[in-house]
């Protein structure tokens, strides 16, 4: 992998966090997602008309996708969270008793990132065909932003403010490694992580007045000591149980029968709106995607929507 760019759009380990095991991203999803290739024509599926559903903020304008929902799955519909007393919560995935999937996009930026975009050897790390394809096809989707990307996108980051569609969540400040090794990214001491998470939520209110206060850690790398670091920065961590493989992906087909074949009740995709070197298929392979997800019934919903029926408890805020 680039030595300061995440493989972030690959799958999640979720460790013992109170035994203090680390949670990282692990590679094979290509190989994976190339198995699944048979899944690929279904995704070409008639796309359902969409009802609309109020805003958290309360304002409307989300569009739900109505269906025949998926056959729920036997055991909890709990999410998956990390309740250890005085830790934030960690979800991976929201109730499996009902046909709903989060669609959630993470904007990476790194100092090397930004090195390359100054040097011109990169045009741009903000995907608009992403946001473009969203709008277009009415999708509600939950965006993780990055602050440095945020301070090199302003004008992008008031348009995913402004829109119905979105709410927006942070993805730390610097896009530092709060765990290592996490596929090269420089770590974060841990006496600066709460300050970060609390630096990316204040830009991140320069934005918006509804902020979700959910956090994704860069990478999806953490760990126990990294948990007790953020506990006072009030955030919930959101990771997710389906990664799309679109980070560094080579192929349409693959992140689309991926996606297709891995989601279930209750899943939390992980896509990337920053283009460039890191992510240059997701705009390509997102129509295939909602076109698939919503002909196998799923309606496409917010992180805040999927997990407000069951209110998880937050340890930290």
């Amino acid at each position: 992998m680039p030595g300061d760019i995440p493989a972030c759009g690959e799958p999640t380990q979720v460790g013992d966090i109170a035994g203090g095991r680390s949670v990282t991203k692990r590679s094979g999803l290509n190989l994976v997602a190339l198995a699944l290739a048979c899944l690929s024509a279904a995704c070409t599926a008639h796309l359902p008309s969409a009802s609309v559903a109020p805003r958290p903020n309360g304002s409307s304008g989300l569009p739900t996708v109505a269906g025949s929902p998926a056959e729920a799955p036997t055991g909890t519909s709990t999410p998956d969270t990390a309740t250890e007393p005085g830790l934030p919560s960690v979800i991976s995935h929201g109730p499996r008793d009902r046909a709903r999937v989060a669609l959630t996009f993470d904007s990476n930026m790194t100092d090397g990132m930004l090195a390359r975009l100054n040097r011109h050897q990169v045009p741009s790390y903000d995907n608009r065909e992403v946001i473009d394809e969203l709008e277009g096809l009415g999708v509600p989707a939950t965006m993780f932003l990055a602050g440095k990307w945020i301070e090199r996108y302003p004008d992008e980051t008031r348009r995913l403010a402004a829109s119905p569609l979105f709410e927006l969540a942070s993805h730390s400040y610097a896009h530092r490694a709060f765990h290592t090794p996490c596929y090269g990214l420089p770590a974060i001491g841990q006496a600066g992580m709460a300050a970060d998470v609390e630096r990316s939520e204040r830009l991140l209110a320069q934005f918006t007045d509804h902020p979700t206060r959910y956090f994704r850690f860069p990478g999806g790398c953490y760990d126990g000591r990294a948990l007790q670091a953020i506990a006072s920065a009030g955030v919930v961590v959101i990771q997710f149980d389906v990664a799309s493989g679109d980070a560094f992906g080579h192929s349409v087909p693959a992140i689309v029968s991926h996606v297709l074949g891995t989601v279930r009740n209750g899943s939390i995709v992980v896509m990337h709106i920053t283009d460039g070197d890191t992510a240059p298929l997701t705009a390509k392979a997102l129509p295939a995607v909602v076109e698939g997800l919503r002909a196998r019934g799923y309606e496409l919903v917010w992180v805040s929507t999927l997990l407000s029926a069951t209110k998880p408890s937050t340890s930290g805020g």
